[in-house]
Formats: structure tokens, C-alpha cells, sequence
């Protein structure tokens, strides 16, 4: 549904939409909760401002208009917390933005198929950011004041000592999923993704494929491995899905571990630009600084044009992937293994990989990958590294580089 066009003055979109205000903000337009600032920047119109910013319209306002429009469907949705005044079972954490409506009105349905569990849950969409969950952790030092089930993809939050980390040491959580085999295609000796320490669950992963765009190749050969993007002849050619934070900390830690920090500095060579993922699939627009290959997760190979330059690579070593962890306190088994069953089960694996394309771990959920291929730094590397100072050191080699000419 289209609710804003580019004509609109900043202010009207964000007195009619309040929603919106948080979409700027992801978006770098800060401060826009100020009434003087909004005075002061909300009489131009949408068009002018993205205009100075060097933003592409048509695609800022094609997602701030369907971002409203998921706001505004969710409404239904988050009544349900408000609703509930018992906290005895409390669930937090971020869904991947294309699976999260799906996701949560499946679960509003199996709430009110089982009454008398009495849930107070917040799960946002991904794009909103791990700052706000990281900020509820730290609080909690304590175990009892932290949710009874969290689920979030990436590295960050999970290992960072001050975050989770301190709690898995502590042996807090408890995998009670009950899967003793992943999904087949987890099962072979290059990966393995059940934690040996039986302290984290997995839900899914998302996977980060190529996109190369043949207009732009020219005499080079189509990379069809990590090894190639860092090659020299892909200096300032690649754009990276850098504002995923999670896909980006996953692609960073397997580069380092595979390629070291040498592997990061061409990585860093290679950016040619940020673009969000959708931004991505029409990267072949792009009036100037068109990538030649867009490094995106694998949901987003379903917007392509047959017809179009775009074709979709999944790399030979293997699609890195970012896990979507599920953490669920031990001494709460009783009370949430219902819920956990649920979550882990078939119908919610069924809307990861086939509404969502992010492979699920359930074993009876058929991910149609055909045997492909997944690179994950495994949990050996995690145990032995201090993955919170890793990707410090990667990020900061990385962006150096990337300033580089």
C-alpha cells in the first residue's frame, strides 16, 4: 500500500506516520524525535533531502512505504503483549524481516490453541537492530532478569563476554529442542552447527550468495568463490551488505579464519559501496558506482529478472551464513518446552526455508538446496577466539582498506 511519495514535506510524513520517524533513523536522519530539528528539516520534501544525501528515491520510498505498512499490519499482532499481564514466560529477540509477520501470526495462533501458557513476547523485525537487545542484557546481570527465550541471528550478542557470553559460561541455557540430527544439509565434516557444549539451539541460518552483474564483468571471469572476490582484478567492484550487521560480522569472522587478516584488508579493497540488500537487486540501475558483484543473503535472489544482467552465484566453498541462535534457560525447561517445540518444529521450519529462504535445521523441512554448499567458522574456532575482539580488529582493517584508493 502507498502511503508517502517523495513529494511529501519530511514533516507531514512524519506527523501522519510516526512509524516512520524510527525508518529515518535507521537511515541516518538523526534526531528527527526533536521538535526543533524536525522543524527545522520537515518543511523540505522528502525528495530534496534524499536528493542531498545522494539517496536513491525511488527505492528509500518504495520501503518506507512498505515499512509502514508492516507497522501498521503488526498492530494486531503486538496487542497480544499488551494483553498479558503475566510474565511467568517471556520471549525476546529479532526475525529476519521477511519471515516475521508469518512467523508471529503462527504463533498467535498457537497461543490461543494453548491458553494456558501465559507469554509476554517481543520480537522485532532485524532491520531495528540489536542496540536495544544488547542494552536489556547488560542490564541483566543477573540470570532471573533476563527473557526465558531469546532468538537473534549473528555472532556479537551471543559470544561477546560482557553480553551473552558470560551466561553460556555459566551454563544458563540448556538446548532442549530435542533434535539430536540437524537437517541433512548440516550433516557432513566440513560443517557442523550443533553446539557440542549443548548450551545453544539453532533455528536456521541465512546464507550470503553472489550476485554478479555480467554488464559490468567485462573480460573477467564470473567469481564463483570467496577466494576470487579478493582478488586484485575486483578492486572497488563489490558491494556488501554492511548495514546487515549480522551477515557482515558472519562474513568477516570466516574471512579472517580462512583468508586472515590479509584475506580482510582486500576484502576492504573490494568495497566498492553499502548498499541495503534490495538496494541490491536493482544495483544494475544505479546511474554511477554500479557494483559488479553484490554480496546479499539468498532471500533477496527471488526479486531478480529472469531476463535481466543479474545472475545469482552461490559460492563454491560454500554460502557464508550468519546462524539464527535460540537460547532457552535450562532451569526453565518445564514451564517453556512447549513453546521451545513450537518454535523448533516443522511449521515454523517450513516458513524459514520456504517463505523465507533461510535454511532450517529441523530434519523433516525440506530446504530444496540440492546439496549446496555452507561455509561456518565453526564452533571450535568460536571457543578458542575472542570473536567480540575479532571482529574490532576485522572492522577496523576492513574500513581502512575500503578508504584506500
Amino acid at each position: 500500500m502507498k502511503y508517502i511519495d517523495e513529494n511529501m514535506s519530511v514533516l507531514e510524513i512524519c506527523k501522519k506516520y510516526p512509524e516512520s520517524i524510527d525508518f529515518f533513523e535507521l537511515k541516518g536522519f538523526k534526531n528527527l524525535k526533536d521538535e526543533n530539528i524536525l522543524k527545522i528539516m520537515g518543511n523540505l520534501t522528502l525528495k530534496s533531502v534524499l536528493l542531498t544525501k545522494k539517496i536513491d528515491t525511488k527505492i528509500f520510498v518504495e520501503f518506507l512505504n512498505e515499512y509502514i505498512d508492516n507497522s501498521r499490519k503488526n498492530v494486531d499482532i503486538t496487542m497480544v503483549e499488551k494483553e498479558i499481564t503475566s510474565q511467568e514466560i517471556s520471549v525476546m529477540g529479532l526475525l529476519p524481516c521477511p519471515i516475521r509477520i508469518p512467523l508471529l501470526e503462527g504463533f498467535n495462533k498457537f497461543l490461543e490453541e494453548n491458553s494456558e501458557l501465559k507469554v509476554k513476547y517481543e520480537l522485532k523485525a532485524a532491520s531495528a537492530g540489536l542496540d536495544w537487545l544488547k542494552e536489556d542484557v547488560i542490564r541483566a546481570n543477573h540470570p532471573e532478569k533476563l527473557a526465558d527465550i531469546f532468538i537473534s541471528a549473528g555472532f556479537d550478542l551471543f559470544f561477546e563476554d560482557k553480553l551473552m557470553g558470560k551466561f553460556k559460561k555459566e551454563h544458563i541455557f540448556k538446548d532442549i529442542t530435542g533434535i539430536e540430527r540437524y537437517n541433512r544439509d548440516f550433516q557432513n565434516d566440513e560443517i557442523s552447527l550443533k553446539d557440542p557444549d549443548g548450551d545453544y539451539s539453532m533455528l536456521g541460518v541465512v546464507p550470503a550468495i553472489f550476485l554478479v552483474n555480467r554488464d559490468m564483468l567485462g573480460d573477467r571471469e564470473v567469481p564463483r568463490s570467496w577466494k576470487d572476490i579478493l582478488k586484485p582484478e575486483f578492486k572497488k567492484s563489490v558491494s556488501l551488505p554492511i548495514s546487515d550487521f549480522d551477515l557482515f560480522n558472519s562474513i568477516l569472522v570466516n574471512i579472517n579464519k580462512n583468508y586472515g587478516e590479509e584475506g580482510i584488508e582486500k576484502l576492504g579493497k573490494a568495497l566498492l559501496q553499502n548498499l541495503h540488500p534490495a538496494q541490491m537487486v536493482k544495483s544494475d540501475k544505479l546511474k554511477e558506482n554500479t557494483p559488479t558483484v553484490t554480496i546479499m543473503p539468498y532471500f533477496f535472489t527471488k526479486m531478480i529478472k529472469e531476463d535481466g544482467p543479474m545472475i545469482p552465484i552461490w559460492p563454491e566453498d560454500g554460502a557464508v551464513i550468519s546462524p539464527i541462535f535460540m537460547l532457552t534457560k535450562k532451569e526453565k525447561e518445564e514451564k517453556i518446552k512447549k513453546i521451545v517445540n513450537y518454535l523448533a518444529g516443522e511449521e515454523v521450519g517450513k516458513i524459514f526455508s520456504h517463505q523465507g529462504l533461510f535454511p532450517t535445521v529441523n530434519p523433516n523441512v525440506d530446504n530444496r538446496l540440492e546439496d549446496k554448499k555452507f561455509m561456518w567458522c565453526g564452533w571450535d574456532y568460536i571457543h578458542n577466539n575472542n570473536i567480540g575482539e575479532i571482529l574490532e580488529k576485522c572492522k577496523s582493517i576492513f574500513f581502512k582498506a575500503s578508504e584506500e584508493e
